[in-house]
């Protein structure tokens, strides 16, 4: 408080015949001034001198500065081989055959419209963005989880010609209404898949994780971590006492034969971009590259197991190679409206209410990185520990992934998170596309998140806006 002179109609008729001295003084107290929330320099820039100032619907698709003329056209190649749709074999264009035979998507940016964020599920229309993963009980010879005899570990929804799909998806809608603490309602969807047309067996009864594609941008710059930068926020647990107890998942390698540090995929489930790329080849589109050199087709699946290939692998290394170079070196655009002040108090919001302590920033990047110096010595803000939380209940899969539990998942980027709905025309978020905006996902927060949670909701309206609106500036 800061206190301020009062003088009274006494004092101030005796100050005109004597000098008035403190002693003749009197104070009331009124509140300070809020603190006005301040920029801070720099703030803007999420990949450092490595990002782009774009809010176009090609946001997502630039190369990062610094690229030379060879690497420019090693990264146009590879852009080219990311949005190619592959077809089934035998082809006449022997370069893109191999497709299949059981498949999800046609190209990497079916999935990766534009570089961005796919869909959730629409019934009647085909997967794109969109896929369910399977297990049971158990793990598999290198503890990750263990597939559905006839199905293996994703349920893919389309063939090629003459060869049966998997099975169907659907999905149904419960509606949630609540109210926040000031009165205010909101309303949430809560979706449940189901099997149909199952080709192999029944699904019933096994364990299932629907997931939405992720935007591609800064996977170079997480490429570039190294595990030290992840593990320093590890707390797993809470030896600091503030609810947060962030883990890593240690997943296994089929290039060294090893577990190693889980970095991408939902759970945290791919320990590098090279193997997180051939998986989606792999799983997604049906096609064989030198880390995933078997065709998908599990007994009891005869004609997938007996149709044509594309080669082997369908994908040769040098294809491979020429899309990891592309995805590690998309820029993350910068952010944009840092100074508005709804921004800033959003800013410090997020930082007080603790989201902080999940999507965390100030990872630098090693500085010896062959594969593409210019990701060197950078510090970046992606909003994201890249550990595994147990978000709670609401959100739990149940699905065992290596380490991760049914109630963990990782923390996702926010990095582009407000340039998804110029990009990709919609603002579906989390693992499954059930939150259709920032709010909702937030209110979908539970586990170690729920303090951050309610704490959002006891905001007044004009708070929780702001708080919105610094998300949307990332």
């Amino acid at each position: 408080m800061i206190k301020k002179r009062f003088l009274t109609p006494f004092t101030v008729a005796f100050c005109f015949l004597v000098s008035c001295s403190s002693d003749n003084e009197e104070f009331i107290s009124i509140p300070e001034e809020p603190e006005v929330a301040k920029y801070e320099e720099g703030e803007e820039l999420l990949s450092g001198n490595l990002g782009v100032n774009s809010t176009s619907n090609n946001a997502f698709g630039f190369e990062i500065p610094g690229l030379t003329f060879e690497e420019q056209a090693r990264f146009a190649t590879g852009n080219s081989l990311f949005n190619q749709s592959w077809v089934s074999s035998p082809a006449s264009t022997t370069a893109r055959d191999g497709l299949g035979p059981t498949f999800n998507a046609r190209a990497c940016a079916t999935c990766h419209f534009k570089d961005g964020r796919g869909r959730p599920l629409v019934n009647g229309e085909s997967s794109n963005g969109f896929l369910i993963r399977i297990s049971q009980a158990g793990t598999d010879a290198n503890g990750g989880p263990l597939g559905i005899d006839g199905y293996g570990t994703q349920v893919q929804d389309r063939s090629n010609n003459g060869i049966p799909f998997e099975a169907k998806v659907t999905v149904s809608y419960e509606t949630i209404n609540g109210n926040y603490p000031d009165g205010t309602p909101y309303e949430l969807i809560r979706p449940t898949y189901t099997f149909s047309e199952e080709q192999f067996g029944s699904l019933g009864g096994v364990l299932t994780s629907p997931r939405v594609a992720q935007q591609t941008i800064g996977m170079g710059l997480i490429s570039a971590l190294p595990d030290s930068e992840i593990l320093k926020f590890e707390d797993e647990f809470d030896s600091n006492d503030d609810g947060i107890s962030g883990r890593a998942n240690r997943v296994w390698n089929p290039q060294t034969g090893e577990l190693e540090l889980g970095k991408y995929g939902w759970k945290a489930n791919t320990p590098t971009l090279r193997t997180q790329i051939a998986s989606a080849f792999h799983g997604d589109m049906g096609l064989t590259t030198s880390i995933f050199s078997e065709n998908d087709c599990p007994d009891p699946q005869v004609d997938c197991q007996n149709a044509p290939n594309g080669g082997e692998p369908e994908v040769v290394d040098e294809q491979l190679d020429r899309v990891v170079f592309y995805q590690s070196a998309l820029a993350v655009p910068n952010r944009r409206n840092f100074t508005e002040q709804s921004v800033l108090e959003g800013r410090n919001l997020f930082n007080e209410l603790n989201c902080i302590s999940c999507h965390a920033t100030g990872q630098v990047t090693i500085g010896n990185f062959a594969f593409n110096p210019l990701l060197e010595n950078t510090t970046i803000r992606p909003y994201s520990d890249l550990l595994l939380h147990d978000m709670g209940e609401d959100l739990a899969d149940e699905r065992p992934d290596f380490l991760a539990n049914g109630r963990e998942w990782r923390t996702q980027p926010l990095w582009g998170i407000g340039l998804i709905s110029t990009v990709n025309d919609h603002t579906f978020f989390l693992h499954d596309g059930r939150a259709r905006n920032i709010e909702e996902a937030i209110l979908w927060h539970g586990g170690e998140a729920e303090q951050s949670k309610n704490d959002f909701m006891n905001l007044n309206a004009e708070q929780r806006q702001q708080l919105i609106d610094f998300i949307n500036s990332l």
